[in-house]
């Protein structure tokens, strides 16, 4: 992908800024999300990467933004997952390495979407389907292609995966910001604001399960992605600020679940974990019809995973992203409800999930 696409616009004091990345094809949750902020023409929209892929919807989103870039000043910032979709229609480099084998398994692909929009579907001839997508898609790959890499006002830089550093930005590999697994761990420290996305939070603490934006005010770096699409329990973030040069920072999140009032007071555990992507293997010790008692054998805690959250693959067992984190809740609490049980519910509350086994009210 080459070197870094650096661009650095100048945004008008007093105009609110709303960022968002890691929207995965998901309208409606952006359309929900749009409307919660209350978007409008004067407000500036940063969308910090990989708006496409993975969700069902993506051809639709894509849509959605091209026209929203008529009416709103929209900065689409490019991502990883849109950095692929991109890579194809520009070379035929992947396609051995990686379109061979992902295009058959994702039919769910922008570029599949695109295929059966246009009545040429098929993966049994790379080179045909990537002639046939540019014939038919110009104005579409016109728009990916105008996707920066970096956005850098005077107080902040836009960025999908991270930086190492702010000094020579654009001699950096293009893919390398744009997937940059873990950047919270890598130790930067900015003077300016780095807002990126690509790594959803919740990867980063290894007890409380929170897709909340991270914001880290002695280094400087905010995390907004909420792992939407991803996660049953994941969300779609918007950081606000009210201006380019504030740090009021406040975020909202839509996550598309119901919601209810809790009635009883429950305190939080002491150390919970929060078993995650990549870290998740089990080993089953009695299976259950709504909870199956396991042991994390990265850590050796015993704790009971949701029977549905269970997978097996090449003989190993796993499990979806699991907590044994209690929430900490007050009457009239209003959660979010990722899954009812028997006595209880897995929710969330301000972006953190965990379990409440308290009375639940229809909100």
């Amino acid at each position: 992908m080459d070197k870094a696409i650096v661009v650095r616009p100048c945004f008008e004091p007093g105009r609110r800024i709303i960022a968002v990345s890691d929207i995965h094809g998901n309208l409606p949750f952006f359309l929900a999300l749009m409307e919660k902020i209350r978007l409008t023409p004067d407000d500036i929209l940063v969308l910090a990467g990989d708006m496409l892929e993975k969700g069902k919807d993506s051809l639709p989103l894509l849509r959605h933004l091209m026209a929203l870039s008529q009416t709103h000043t929209l900065y689409p910032i490019c991502g990883n997952c849109d950095g692929l979709v991109l890579r194809f229609f520009d070379t035929d480099e992947l396609d051995e390495r990686f379109f061979s084998f992902y295009l058959p398994r994702h039919p769910e692909s922008t570029l599949r979407q695109l295929a059966r929009e246009a009545g040429f579907d098929q993966t049994e001839d790379l080179p045909r389907l990537r002639q046939d997508l540019r014939a038919a898609f110009p104005e579409e790959w016109a728009w990916l292609r105008a996707m920066p890499t970096i956005l850098e006002t005077g107080h902040l830089v836009f960025v999908h995966g991270g930086v190492p550093s702010l000094q020579g930005m654009e001699e950096l590999d293009r893919w390398t910001c744009m997937k940059n697994d873990g950047f919270l761990d890598q130790g930067f420290t900015f003077h300016k604001w780095v807002i990126v996305g690509h790594w959803p939070v919740t990867l980063y603490d290894a007890h409380i399960p929170s897709s909340a934006p991270l914001i880290l005010r002695d280094r400087k770096i905010i995390s907004i992605d909420g792992a939407c699409v991803l996660k049953v329990d994941g969300q779609l973030n918007a950081l606000i600020l009210p201006s380019e040069d504030s740090e009021d920072f406040t975020w909202t999140a839509w996550d598309g679940l119901p919601t209810a009032v809790a009635l009883d007071p429950q305190r939080p555990n002491s150390f919970p974990v929060n078993i995650r992507w990549g870290r998740a293997e089990l080993e089953l010790l009695e299976e259950g019809r709504e909870l199956s008692l396991c042991r994390h054998l990265e850590t050796g805690r015993e704790l009971y995973i949701l029977t549905e959250y269970l997978r097996r693959r090449d003989g190993k067992l796993w499990c979806e992203d699991s907590t044994d984190y209690r929430l900490p809740v007050s009457p009239g609490d209003r959660l979010t409800v990722v899954r009812r049980i028997q006595g209880g519910a897995l929710c969330k509350k301000d972006g953190v999930t965990g379990w409440y086994f308290g009375r639940l009210s229809n909100a």
